[in-house]
């Protein structure tokens, strides 16, 4: 075998702290290794040129590039090998940036571990056989999960983009937080304005199919060819029947089920209709509080229904899609306040979310648009907005930053001032994040034009004094305590992972974080991709977003299923495993740990024998290690290989002990 190798300077990047001549040098030495050279940057049109008259010239059966981190470049070396007439998976690839320059200093130390790194990759490569891909049919049609913004927006560029497109939303209508919302930053545009005719959009598309009050409970298959269960929960109402009168709502005599849409600012009817622009205008009972239900009398709106649409019996139901793509777009939720004990959130009437005061300034919200106070119905006079509420602050596990709390505390301060004249609105924050277009001098009006005071530091305490709130902080400017008189405080809550969003992902077999924020698969190159081929991610379910990035994002996603559709058939990646009939003994454990259920049991000549499905088979290796006969091995990655790589480096520890 003729293995070349190609040692990247990548700039300063790995030369800075690598001494790359002499790596390429000593794998001139190596077994089978027949050219070696160094280039500036591998990467590149010159590099990938080099590396194709190498092989050309030299007879390269394989190739060794050291640089940076396969994960980014990996397919592109790949590629180049193809364009020179070589197998991709005649390709090994050393990282020797992210594993060596950039974590030490030592010149000598951080040669040598490159050294063996690429003696590793050039003895597994001995040992790598061509792989070839295989290609199958997909089911052009795409699920969208979750009908805030970017599921409505990643819905419609792909409806528009003449697929079938099936959304589906956990709670009674579409719009997502947004659809909560009086007006949106910087241009103080009305929300509904915004986002309605795009919710009208879904319900009228003929490519789109609405499934509300639903929930994914089960994935089956693999990109092209899901099979997805939904589960439709029971609204207790028959949706094809009711018309959205209302006439329901007005007659319901129990009042006491939770507002869910105004934040609980206020109660609603058992039987309701979320908001007046909501998609699908359905009405649907709340089993908690419905008197038919919980007590078995009542039954005004059975008897009121003019078309008869009151179904008491109905229960769940689940529903079968079949679809080539998944786009999860299924947002965020808001940090639960009453954590902040010294805020006396849960405890104070009129200590309340942003969102809260949010229903409280739209005019479709439980006071018409007028601000009151929740405890008595006066109208404020002094207003304490309270940033970072559940954002960088680790003592509470949320270190990160919110990112669209400074922007949109800055609107509901100039708001205030438009809705009262004569209110005065106090702003505690750690610092103004305002990266976006027109942000920051969004927040300069709020504090030059609108006389928001902003007071750096933070909130130690709040507790109540004759019929007002004393708001107790810092001023870290100018080295001073603050007590403020407040008659309503606003806490700006931060953003965090969805409720349920972990038990969604291990369903759909995709990575989350510690917050439980959906991963992407690079967090540059392929942003709304994720490590499960098919399902890609819109909006603030991977990470805070505002508004024009969820957007983004949802025709990023859009743009992505509609490129994997463009071609009638999809190639699977050949890096699956394979069984050895011969060595497996039918115990069946692959089947019971394979997170993709890629495994099935077959007959073969009377006995139980494990067979992979190939294209649902993506690669993890699971199944390798659990196999206690070693009858499973994953293609390029076989023990072989492995325990080339680990022989070499043996060998390469004891010659510098030696020395």
């Amino acid at each position: 075998m003729k293995i070349g190798v190609f040692v990247c300077h990548c700039g300063s990047n790995i030369a800075g702290t690598v001494d790359v001549k002499a790596v390429a040098d000593q794998a001139r030495t190596l077994p089978e290794v027949v050219f070696a050279s160094d280039t500036m940057y591998a990467c590149s049109e010159p590099g990938q040129e080099g590396i194709i008259e190498a092989i050309k010239e030299h007879g390269l059966d394989g190739v060794v590039v050291a640089s940076c981190t396969p994960r980014m470049h990996e397919p592109t070396f790949r590629r180049t090998l193809e364009r020179a007439g070589l197998n991709r998976y005649m390709f090994e690839m050393a990282n020797i940036r992210e594993h060596v320059s950039w974590i030490g200093k030592d010149i000598e130390a951080n040669t040598r571990k490159a050294v063996d790194l690429v003696a590793m990759a050039a003895a597994k490569l001995t040992h790598d056989k061509g792989l070839t891909s295989k290609k199958f049919s997909v089911n052009k049609r795409v699920m969208v999960i979750g009908g805030g913004v970017a599921g409505i927006q990643a819905a419609l560029d792909c409806a528009d983009g003449g697929l079938e497109v099936v959304l589906v939303e956990k709670t009674p209508s579409i719009g997502g937080k947004m659809s909560k919302l009086d007006k949106t930053f910087p241009t103080i545009d009305c929300s509904s304005c915004i986002l309605g005719p795009k919710m009208v959009d879904i319900a009228q598309h003929p490519n789109i199919t609405l499934y509300a009050s639903s929930e994914v409970s089960g994935l089956k298959g693999y990109v092209g060819n899901f099979e997805v269960t939904v589960t439709n929960k029971a609204s207790y109402v028959d949706w094809d029947a009711c018309t959205g009168c209302g006439l329901c709502m007005e007659k319901c005599p129990s009042k006491k089920s939770r507002d869910v849409f105004n934040e609980e600012i206020g109660t609603t009817t058992a039987i309701n209709i979320p908001f007046p622009q909501a998609i699908p205008r359905k009405a649907s009972i709340d089993p908690e509080y419905c008197l038919k239900l919980t007590k078995g009398k009542c039954g005004v709106c059975e008897k009121l229904c003019p078309t008869k649409a009151i179904r008491f019996d109905q229960v769940d139901r689940e529903v079968v899609e079949s679809v080539g793509a998944i786009v999860v777009a299924t947002g965020y939720d808001l940090f639960d306040h009453t954590r902040y004990g010294e805020y006396g959130g849960g405890r104070y009437a009129d200590v309340i979310t942003s969102m809260q005061y949010e229903r409280l300034l739209s005019a479709s919200g439980p006071t018409g648009g007028h601000i009151k106070r929740p405890s008595d119905g006066r109208e404020p006079e002094n207003i304490v907005f309270i940033q970072c509420v559940g954002s960088r602050d680790k003592s509470v596990g949320r270190p990160y930053c919110s990112g669209f709390c400074c922007m949109y505390t800055a609107k509901q301060a100039i708001l205030t001032k438009d809705h009262l004249p004569e209110s005065q609105s106090y702003v505690f924050y750690m610092d103004i994040r305002a990266p976006g277009k027109m942000y920051d001098e969004f927040t300069r009006r709020a504090m030059e034009d609108y006389g928001a005071k902003y007071i750096r530091g933070r909130v130690s305490m709040i507790h109540p004094k004759g019929g007002r709130y004393v708001v107790r902080g810092a001023d870290t400017l100018m080295g001073t305590a603050v007590e403020i008189e407040a008659d309503l405080v606003v806490l700006a809550v931060g953003a965090e992972s969805a409720k349920g969003a972990p038990q969604l992902a291990e369903k759909l077999r995709i990575s989350y974080d510690a917050y439980g924020f959906y991963m992407e698969s690079h967090p540059k190159l392929r942003p709304v991709e994720t490590n499960t081929a098919g399902v890609y991610l819109a909006g603030a379910c991977q990470g805070p977003k505002d508004i024009p990035s969820s957007v983004g994002q949802g025709s990023a996603a859009a743009a992505k299923v509609l490129a994997l559709f463009s071609k009638d058939q999809v190639e699977s990646d050949p890096q699956i495993s394979e069984v050895d009939i011969k060595r497996c003994v039918g115990c069946g454990k692959c089947i019971e740990t394979c997170p993709y259920s890629a495994i099935e049991a077959i007959d073969f000549r009377g006995e139980p024998k494990a067979s992979v499905i190939e294209t649902i088979c993506q690669g993890c290796g699971i199944c390798t290690s659990t196999c206690p006969q070693g009858a499973i091995q994953l293609q390029h990655f076989t023990d072989n290989q492995i325990l080339a790589e680990v022989n070499v480096l043996c060998q390469q520890s004891m010659q510098q002990n030696y020395e």
